[in-house]
C-alpha cells in the first residue's frame, strides 16, 4: 500500500469520560465516511489532562489495556476496517499506572501497546504523580496500513526514541499530545519536522484544544491544537489545524516518499553507532 489516508483528532474535554468516548466513536465514523484507513486520538483521549494538578481522584480514569475501552474500539475498528491508535490511562495492577497507547489493527485485532517513556515533572505537568516511566521499549506495529510507531507528548523532546523507531522500520509515527502555551509553541513547530527528516518517515502530531477550567479552575491551561502531519522531507502535509476548533484532520500520505528521501539523504548509511557509546554512560 503506497497511499495511506490518515486522520488525527483534536478536541476539547466534554466533562465526562463516557461522552468523550462517544465523541471519538463519532470521529471514527466520520473518518470512515471520508475513506480514512488509520486514525489517532489525542493523549489520554477520554479524560481531562489531569497533569495540571496532583489529585488521587484521577487514578479512577485508569483501566486495563486491553480492557473495556480498548475492546469497544476494537469492535469499531473491525466494523470500519480502520487502524486505531488509542491513547489511554493504563492500570497494569493497583498502583502500577502508565500513560499508554494501544494499537488496534483494521480487523479489530489488538496488536499491542506503547507506554510513554519520558515522564515530566514540571509545573502544570505533574505526570510523575500519575505514571511510571514506560517499559515497553520502542515497538513498531505491522498494521494493515504499514509499520506504525507511537511516541507520546513529552517523549518528542528526546531524539533517541525517534531514531529507535526508525531503526525498527517505522513508516508513520503518531505523537498524541496535550501541549500548553509557552516555549512549547516554538518546539511544536520545530521538533517533529526535524525528527521526520532526520529519520526519514512521516510523523502525525496532535494536541487537544480548549481550557479545562470547569475541571481545574484557575489551575487550568489553554491547549492550542495546531495538529499536523509532516513528511520525511520535513514539510507539512497539508495545512496545520486550527488552535481552537474541534477537528478531524485528514491527509493522504504517500509512503513511497520514504524511499526517495532515504536514497537522497543517507542518514541510516552514514550513522556511526560505534562512536555513540558515551551518550548512554551518564
Amino acid at each position: 500500500m503506497t497511499i495511506v489516508r490518515a486522520a488525527l483528532t483534536q478536541t476539547a474535554w466534554t466533562g465526562d469520560k463516557e461522552s468523550m468516548i462517544a465523541k471519538h466513536e463519532d470521529f471514527v465514523r466520520e473518518a470512515a465516511a471520508q475513506g480514512v484507513q488509520v486514525i489517532c486520538f489525542q493523549e489520554l483521549f477520554y479524560g481531562p489532562y489531569f497533569g495540571v494538578v496532583t489529585d488521587a481522584k484521577y487514578y479512577e480514569y485508569a483501566e486495563p489495556v486491553p480492557g473495556p475501552t480498548t475492546e469497544r474500539f476494537q469492535a469499531l475498528a473491525k466494523e470500519h476496517k480502520m487502524v486505531i491508535v488509542l491513547p489511554v490511562y493504563e492500570e497494569e495492577s493497583p498502583g502500577i499506572l502508565y500513560n499508554t497507547a494501544a494499537v488496534i489493527d483494521a480487523d479489530g485485532t489488538y496488536l499491542g501497546k506503547y507506554r510513554k517513556t519520558h515522564i515530566p515533572n514540571l509545573p502544570k505537568f505533574w505526570e510523575k504523580f500519575y505514571f511510571r516511566p514506560g517499559n515497553s521499549g520502542w515497538p513498531v506495529f505491522d498494521t494493515a496500513v504499514g509499520k506504525v510507531g507511537v511516541y507520546i507528548c513529552y517523549d518528542r523532546h528526546f531524539p533517541e526514541g525517534w531514531r529507535a523507531l526508525g531503526l525498527e522500520g517505522a513508516e508513520v509515527v503518531f505523537n498524541p499530545s496535550a501541549t500548553a502555551p509557552g516555549i512549547s509553541n516554538r518546539l511544536w513547530e520545530l521538533e517533529q519536522p526535524a525528527a521526520a527528516i532526520a529519520n526519514g518517515y512521516f510523523i502525525a502530531a496532535n494536541n487537544r484544544i480548549g481550557r479545562e477550567s470547569d475541571e481545574f479552575g484557575d489551575e487550568a491551561v489553554t491547549f492550542y491544537g495546531s495538529s499536523y502531519f509532516v513528511g520525511p522531507n520535513g514539510n507539512f502535509v497539508g495545512d496545520v489545524a486550527s488552535t481552537d476548533r474541534s477537528e478531524l484532520v485528514v491527509r493522504d500520505l504517500d509512503l513511497e516518499e520514504i524511499r526517495g528521501i532515504r536514497q537522497t539523504w543517507q542518514f541510516y548509511r552514514d550513522r556511526r553507532p560505534d562512536t555513540y557509546g558515551p551518550l548512554t554512560e551518564g
